[in-house]
């Protein structure tokens, strides 16, 4: 192999690459390659001092002096585009200008109240703003549209007396500007009537629809309510919260045999009373093969029942009253303040719940569980008001306690 082979493969050209095989674009968009460089160098915040070292931004607060008056070179070039009227008006208004007050109030705000877009609260947004409406007084029964010859009327007026809306004499005006004659198409009333049923009539449009309590279930942001505590709280429209708040208390569990033809199918039963502490009771049962599921169904049964009962002074009941359910009787008597519950088990239990603090209570005869519970609901419910005993004797009943006594005894 002689030496000129490698140094011609050497300084030889390359091999040509590959073509790229050519891809068919779906848009309209040029390459990046295609497009055409900025002509202008970006700039950045941080080149300009608007951001810190750790990227924050900076607070640039305008104070009063950054805003100077204008200088004489200023007013001499504002002089050249205004009138000598204007440039008064606009000495005026600076002079008027406090700068303090104008870098306060014309500064973007960045607190947390302030509006998510930028307003000046001079102008109406039909977007974002209520609509204010005209007040009743801008309407006139009789308003109507001027006749062509009245139209006429006030043509004839303007180009005869058009020089009153200027400021300068008669004899000083040449002619009627476009703008005068702008002016006056926009100001010219169209309606004979009263001025403001035209400029700023009371409006026809039906009236905002007042927006309703409507009853419905409350909900909650909680998902995992089940079926059975939706359907309670759609029957009695109580709250989530409001369920949670009531005083369940179970006093009877039992087991209980039925017997099929197929054999004993055993079951729970569970008798649960139900309050919230403020007059409101009711009891319910449940059956179930299933433990959780029986006092799931008593305690929802026991909260639909839920009735009110008469309170003495938010403690104690009506007189003494009596129950009675099989061979189960119930005597609830009346005690003064700070007696205390002095009863038996089951029916502390129901006085708990309902709120009563103060009572005396007597079983008499058999002392079945679920009956005495019922016969204490019963004679709960069966007070007798004062109202309605002196309704029916047809006289007045005096509060002795309370008149005499001041509520001491």
């Amino acid at each position: 192999m002689s030496v000129a082979h490698p140094l011609r493969c050497l300084f030889a050209n390359p091999p040509p690459l590959p073509r790229r095989p050519l891809r068919r674009t779906f848009h309209n968009t040029t390459y990046l390659s295609a497009r055409p460089s900025p002509k202008h160098k970006s700039v950045k915040a941080s080149e300009l001092g608007l951001v810190t070292n750790d990227g924050r931004s900076k607070d640039t607060k305008v104070t009063g002096k950054d805003l100077a008056p204008y200088s004489e070179s200023d007013k001499a070039a504002l002089a050249k585009r205004y009138t000598p009227a204007q440039m008064a008006a606009v000495e005026a208004g600076e002079a008027a200008l406090d700068p303090e007050d104008l870098a306060e109030q014309g500064t973007m705000r960045t607190d947390s109240m302030r509006l998510k877009y930028l307003d000046d609260l001079s102008n109406v947004n039909p977007v974002v703003d209520k609509r204010v409406r005209a007040p009743k007084e801008n309407y006139d029964p009789n308003l109507r549209f001027k006749t062509e010859d009245e139209l006429l009327e006030d043509v004839t007026k303007f180009m005869t007396e058009g020089y009153t809306l200027h400021d300068k004499p008669k004899e000083e005006i040449e002619d009627i500007s476009r703008l005068d004659w702008m002016k006056f198409m926009d100001n010219n009333r169209l309606t004979v009537g009263d001025e403001q049923a035209e400029r700023n009539p009371y409006t026809y449009e039906a009236p905002e629809i007042p927006k309703l309590k409507i009853l419905k279930p409350h909900t909650t942001d909680d998902d995992d309510i089940d079926s059975a505590t939706r359907r309670l709280m759609r029957q009695t429209g109580f709250s989530f919260k409001q369920i949670k708040t009531f005083r369940v208390k179970t006093l009877v569990a039992h087991r209980v045999v039925n017997q099929t033809r197929l054999g004993k199918i055993q079951s729970m039963y569970f008798l649960t009373v139900a309050g919230n502490g403020k007059g409101l009771i009711g009891i319910g049962e449940g059956k179930s093969a299933e433990n959780d599921e029986a006092r799931a169904q008593a305690k929802n049964a026991a909260i639909r029942n839920m009735q009110p009962i008469p309170m003495y002074e938010r403690r104690t009941i009506y007189g003494d009253v009596k129950g009675k359910v099989s061979a189960t009787e119930v005597q609830l008597m009346t005690r003064p303040p700070g007696f205390g519950v002095r009863c038996q088990s089951l029916i502390f239990e129901m006085c708990r719940c309902a709120g009563i603090q103060d009572l005396a209570a007597r079983v008499t005869r058999s002392r079945n569980h679920m009956n005495t519970v019922k016969a204490t609901l019963q004679a709960l419910l069966s007070q007798r008001l004062p109202e309605e005993i002196a309704r029916a004797r047809g006289r007045k009943l005096v509060d002795v306690r309370k008149v005499y006594y001041g509520g001491n005894i």
